[in-house]
């Protein structure tokens, strides 16, 4: 079976956030890592060569594939910031609606800068990614 691409690192996460080349997104970036660490209780850590997570989870799909994913982490991506939850977690739709300008796939959320968004509603949406997480996968 193929290795996972994306394991956690002991790459810089600050060498990393500072690579960012737009000045307002590598401050999000940093605000957003603090926020996260903050309300999570876990370190920024490195997953891959792109993606900073918070704690981690070992899934075993039906499939037999398996693996360690961070909790919860965020990219920031060209376009936008992507944040990575659950795909379901406790009132996701009425947070989403309260959350301010952003976009969605199936576990990702899309942002273009913290100034867009309700901090205190990232907050209970990442409270309520990771507490969803960790009882599917004790």
């Amino acid at each position: 079976m193929a290795q996972n691409k994306t394991t956690e690192n002991d790459l810089s996460v600050t060498d990393f956030l500072n690579t960012v080349t737009d000045e307002t997104k590598r401050k999000d970036c940093f605000s957003l890592s603090d926020i996260i660490a903050e309300t999570t209780g876990f370190k920024a850590k490195m997953w891959g060569t792109a993606i900073v997570g918070f704690g981690s989870y070992h899934y075993k799909y039906e499939s037999g594939r398996e693996g360690d994913a961070p909790l919860v982490g965020f990219s920031p991506r060209k376009d936008a910031i992507a944040l990575y939850f659950s795909s379901e977690f406790k009132n996701r739709e009425q947070l989403l609606a309260k959350f301010g300008k952003h976009k969605t796939a199936k576990a990702c959320v899309y942002v273009k800068k913290m100034s867009d968004i309700d901090v205190e509603v990232l907050k209970e949406m990442v409270t309520n990614s990771v507490a969803r997480i960790s009882s599917l996968y004790p």
